[in-house]
């Protein structure tokens, strides 16, 4: 089987395969976060100079990044990074549960 179509397979993409069945992932420990915009359209900023060019809707999303302890006290956060269409990040709960706090980012 070559690995275009290995690729494109519904299989592949499907994210909760690859979940661990039965892990609580509300737990504490360290989390790899990666967020795609719907239609994997450019919505955050674009490439200039080997680098990420942030439009106001890319610094949002640095915004919420930033404000996410703020709202859930019991997260930490590490390594981000926006990207045109997406963000990775590492998010650390370092207590259960995690508790929404009842405000809204500006």
């Amino acid at each position: 089987m070559n690995l275009k179509r290995i690729m494109s397979s519904p299989r592949f993409h499907n994210r909760k395969e690859i979940r661990l069945k039965g892990f609580d992932y509300s737990s504490p420990g360290e989390y790899f976060v990666t967020i795609c915009t719907k239609g994997r359209e450019d919505l955050f900023g674009k490439i200039a100079d080997d680098g990420i060019v942030l439009n106001s809707i890319g610094a949002i999303a640095v915004g919420c990044w930033n404000e996410l302890p703020t709202h859930y006290p019991n997260v930490e956060l590490d390594e981000f990074v926006v990207m045109p269409n997406h963000i990775h990040g590492i998010i650390r709960i370092v207590d259960n549960p995690v508790g929404a706090r009842h405000a809204s980012p500006q």
